[in-house]
């Protein structure tokens, strides 16, 4: 088992290896070498190199949420629900407030679902920065709303962001999903075959018009937790895909997507409201929704976590609107590219910066003040 120390210290630097792929990205967009960098991710290889990035890569991605997902419900915080009832409110409410701020500042409604979005790297890197002196409820806390804020997405994702379905294709997706299910219940210690199947299962949600990312979720939730040998194919497979996710994906998902060319920025008309919508779903309206949920689910009983102060939900409800990965991935798939997705870009680049040093500062201020007393 990784210590929490080292947990943490991974988590730290995910964090800097992801700010630096998006300080990167920022760099080389108002470089010389902007046309390269456009020319590069434009190549078709089948699919453009970004479609395969964010089509490709990102259910791999989504495939270790997917197991994440699926161990915290065997094994993990999500297998208590009288502790996952506080997060799971507060989860609901960094949802639905931000989407309502989103909507009430913008009219192109297709990207409300952008602020509603959590990215868990980035939040716990940041929670690792900040340094030890803290509750583990706090901890526990915050992965757990990243999580649930996750499910959400994904489900979202289904529902609002698919493209003409193709029947065919669609029905064509059952049989490597028989496929897996029935590999599973032999309880093997094999996930190779699961992939495989899961590969296919990609292949066929791409066609259908569904995005091809669910594939990777529906992978995930397909693997074994525990082999009639006793092993734990799913825990093992998610720790080896770990470092992949963190250091190699996610960075280069933020690389490729983080490209904002300040001097083709227009934050003008309709741009303006876009990117104010973006950055104050995020930065006030996750705030607003996990503080104002919890303080509500407190009036009906429900207790913090032990050791976590409301001065901790409130840097929680601030890391919670570090939308970057997951804000980035839904405003592409709202608005393709484009003056639109430059727009989305500033508002999610913007709030999430803001988020991560408020959110960080505050915990600092935590940490270094009066330890032991209420904040």
């Amino acid at each position: 088992m990784i210590d929490e120390e080292s947990k943490n210290g991974g988590e730290a630097l995910g964090g800097i290896v992801l700010i630096g792929a998006t300080l990167l990205a920022l760099v080389v967009a108002n470089s010389p070498l902007a046309a390269r960098y456009d020319a590069v991710l434009h190549a078709h290889f089948g699919l453009s190199i970004l479609h395969w990035i964010n089509d490709g890569l990102m259910a791999i991605f989504f495939l270790a949420v997917g197991m994440e997902l699926k161990h915290e419900m065997v094994a993990g915080t999500l297998r208590d629900l009288r502790a996952v009832a506080l997060p799971g409110l507060a989860a609901l409410g960094g949802m639905v407030v931000p989407a309502l701020i989103y909507l009430s500042i913008s009219d192109a409604t297709r990207g409300w679902a952008i602020p509603t979005a959590t990215d868990i790297a980035f939040a716990l890197g940041v929670l690792a920065l900040a340094g030890k002196g803290f509750p583990p409820g706090l901890r526990t806390f915050l992965l757990t709303l990243a999580i649930l804020d996750d499910l959400g997405a994904i489900l979202v994702i289904a529902l609002f962001y698919g493209k003409d379905l193709q029947v065919l294709w669609l029905a064509s997706a059952l049989l490597p999903l028989a496929g897996m299910v029935w590999w599973m219940r032999r309880g093997s210690d094999l996930v190779w075959p699961t992939l495989a199947m899961g590969a296919v299962l990609w292949l066929c949600v791409l066609q259908s018009g569904l995005h091809a990312t669910l594939a990777g979720v529906i992978t995930a939730f397909c693997l074994p937790a525990a082999s009639r040998s006793g092993g734990h194919p799913l825990h093992d497979l998610q720790t080896r895909l770990a470092s992949w996710v963190t250091f190699a994906i996610v960075p280069v998902f933020a690389f490729a997507n983080a490209g904002l060319p300040l001097g083709e920025l227009s934050l003008e008309g309709p741009g303006a409201s876009l990117a104010l919508a973006v950055g104050a779903g995020l930065l006030v309206g996750k705030f607003v929704g996990v503080v104002g949920m919890a303080w509500v689910a407190g009036l009906f009983g429900l207790r913090r976590p032990e050791g976590v102060t409301w001065g901790h939900l409130a840097a929680a409800g601030l890391l919670a609107g570090i939308g970057f990965t997951m804000s980035l991935f839904i405003g592409g798939l709202a608005f393709g590219e484009g003056d639109e997705m430059n727009a989305v870009r500033a508002g999610v680049l913007g709030a999430s910066a803001l988020a991560a040093v408020l959110g960080l500062t505050l915990l600092r201020i935590l940490s270094g003040a009066a330890r032991g007393k209420p904040v």
